[in-house]
């Protein structure tokens, strides 16, 4: 190159224009994973005052790759209450897609060995239709996985288990929902962290956190959150007792259990402090193969003041007093004495009281 030329080249004016194509954007994802970027440079320079022919564009493209990231989180932080041997019992999860892409999610669980008890039967998932968003009701669709999740899209899934029997007010059982992301097809995404770029590929660059699953790690592809189970027992004790009220030679004074006496009976089912309430105590007493009649009409003479044939009733103790609100179907057919207590709350008694007499 002559001197000449070199200063030519030195005093030339040359200006660049960098001109790219208009990314997508997903929300506050970034831009859409597969989105090719084409930056096209051209140039123009003078030499001498007078404008050259451009050299031809140069130009550069590459694909975006994908960010892989998904959330699960429980939706409260209150354990579920459960009874013993209770069915289709749920724990409810959000999981959301924090990827630049739309992403399916492979569902899975984990029961921990720390806990008290382990759910039974299959652990089922549904996703949650929203017409009664967050509860687990008959409109929700069972799933193995979520499909075609949007980016920044989150959706409501229940994990659904059954109770054993034999567990306690208290226990606990924890049980941990594990997403995994996937490609729309349902297969596992692999992470590329570690391979050269390749500007023509989408790549995998996992970026979820830890989670809670055992041995998760943040950057894995899964995410994890666990929810507990808590049993709230009803604990019943039934206590059953009779008291002579009246006989046909002492009347009500000190009366004895001789024939034709009268005698009245009282069952009383008590529901422990700190227990859940029980509802629907149903109470039935057969009478029919003991020297007994109940006692539906009373004698139209007697010493002292005949009891009266008051039938059926519930109350909240022996001695009849209290009123309970919600008993029904209290009665007698063909010796045997029926009754609904309705609901038991915790730390409180409820009573049915019937009469009979000594045959």
């Amino acid at each position: 190159m002559t001197s000449k030329l070199k200063l030519l080249v030195a005093t030339s004016a040359i200006s660049v224009a960098m001109l790219g194509a208009n990314p997508a954007f997903a929300a506050d994802l970034g831009t859409d994973a597969g989105t090719s970027i084409t930056n096209n440079v051209s140039v123009t320079y003078s030499v001498g005052g007078t404008t050259q022919t451009p050299p031809p564009v140069a130009s550069d493209t590459f694909v975006v790759d994908r960010e892989v990231n998904l959330v699960v989180t429980r939706t409260d932080n209150v354990n579920t209450l459960v009874a013993p041997e209770a069915t289709q019992q749920a724990l409810t999860y959000t999981v959301s897609n924090q990827t630049n892409d739309t992403i399916d999610v492979l569902l899975t669980s984990e029961q921990l060995g720390t806990d008290d008890f382990d759910v039974t039967g299959t652990i089922t998932y549904y996703l949650d239709d929203g017409t009664t968003p967050g509860v687990f009701d008959a409109g929700d669709t069972p799933i193995t996985s979520i499909e075609d999740l949007a980016e920044d899209e989150t959706v409501t899934v229940h994990l659904v288990a059954n109770i054993p029997a034999g567990v306690v007010t208290g226990n606990e059982a924890e049980v941990i929902l594990i997403g995994q992301a996937a490609d729309t097809t349902g297969t596992a995404f692999v992470n590329n962290i570690g391979d050269a770029d390749d500007p023509t590929l989408v790549q995998n660059v996992f970026a979820d956190g830890a989670g809670t699953r055992t041995g998760g790690a943040a950057g894995d592809g899964y995410h994890s959150d666990t929810d507990t189970y808590e049993v709230s027992a009803a604990n019943l004790t039934v206590a059953k007792t009779s008291t002579v009220l009246w006989d046909p030679i002492n009347g009500s004074s000190d009366p004895k259990a001789i024939p034709g006496s009268v005698i009245e009976y009282c069952i009383a089912v008590t529901n422990a402090a700190g227990s859940a309430t029980a509802t629907n105590v149903a109470i039935t007493d057969d009478i029919s193969a003991l020297d007994l009649d109940y006692y539906a009409t009373a004698p139209g003479s007697g010493p002292a003041s005949i009891p009266t044939a008051n039938g059926v009733v519930s109350a909240n103790s022996c001695n009849g007093t209290g009123t309970n609100a919600d008993a029904s179907g209290l009665g007698h057919s063909s010796g045997t004495i029926s009754g609904n207590l309705g609901n038991v709350a915790q730390n409180t008694t409820e009573v049915l009281l019937f009469r009979v007499t000594v045959q």
